[in-house]
C-alpha cells in the first residue's frame, strides 16, 4: 500500500487575483480589529511573563491563532497580486490617532506594510511566532521564547491595521463606483 502524502499548503494559497482580499474579508467577518489587536497584545504580554498564563478560553485562542495564520497568508497574496488601487494620494495631513502603528507612508500605501514584513520574515517564521506566543501564553513556564518575538509582533499588528485599511478603501471604491454608475 502506497503512502500518499498530500501537501495542501502550496496549492491552496496560490489562487488568483482577489483571493487574498476575500481571505482578509473572511478574517474580519469573524474578528473585529480592536478585539484582535487587544487579544494579540494580551497573548504577547503573557508569553513574555514568567509563571503566568492567559485566562481566556483555549478554544478562542486556537481559533484566533488559525485566523491570524489566514490573515498572514492573505497579506502575502495581496502583496504579490494587488498593485495600485490601495494607494491614497490625497495631500492632506493625517491625524496621528488614525495612523496607529502605521507610518504616514504606510497609511497612504498599506501594501508597504506587507512588503516590509515579508522582506524580513517569511510565512513560516510568522507561523512560528504565532505558535510561540500561543504556547507561552497558555501555560506557566520558566523559559521565555528563545527568539526575538517583538519585531514579528509589531509586523503582525501593522498587518492587522493595513488589512483593515485595504478593505475599508475597497468598500469606499466600490461605493463610489456604484454611486457614479447610478448617476450616469
Amino acid at each position: 500500500m502506497k503512502n500518499i502524502k498530500t501537501d495542501f499548503e502550496d496549492r491552496f494559497w496560490t489562487t488568483g487575483k482577489g483571493f487574498g482580499l476575500q481571505l482578509m474579508e473572511h478574517f474580519f467577518q469573524f474578528n473585529e480589529l480592536d478585539v484582535s489587536k487587544e487579544r494579540l497584545s494580551n497573548m504577547m504580554k503573557y508569553a513574555v511573563k514568567r509563571n503566568s498564563w492567559i485566562h481566556e478560553d483555549p478554544a478562542v485562542i486556537f481559533q484566533f491563532h488559525q485566523s491570524m495564520r489566514l490573515l498572514v497568508r492573505a497579506g502575502h497574496l495581496v502583496m504579490q497580486k494587488e498593485r495600485k488601487w490601495t494607494v491614497d494620494t490625497r495631500p492632506e495631513k493625517i491625524a496621528p490617532s488614525v495612523l496607529g502603528l502605521l507610518s504616514e507612508k504606510e497609511y497612504r500605501n498599506p501594501l508597504l506594510v506587507f512588503r516590509k514584513a515579508f522582506w524580513e520574515y517569511d510565512i513560516k517564521e510568522f507561523d512560528y511566532f504565532m505558535s510561540g506566543i500561543v504556547y507561552f501564553s497558555m501555560g506557566a513556564y520558566e523559559n521565555l521564547p528563545e527568539s526575538n518575538i517583538v519585531m514579528p509582533y509589531i509586523h503582525t499588528v501593522k498587518m492587522l491595521d493595513a488589512a483593515h485599511l485595504i478593505l475599508q478603501r475597497k468598500k469606499e471604491k466600490e461605493k463610489a463606483e456604484n454611486n457614479s454608475g447610478q448617476e450616469g
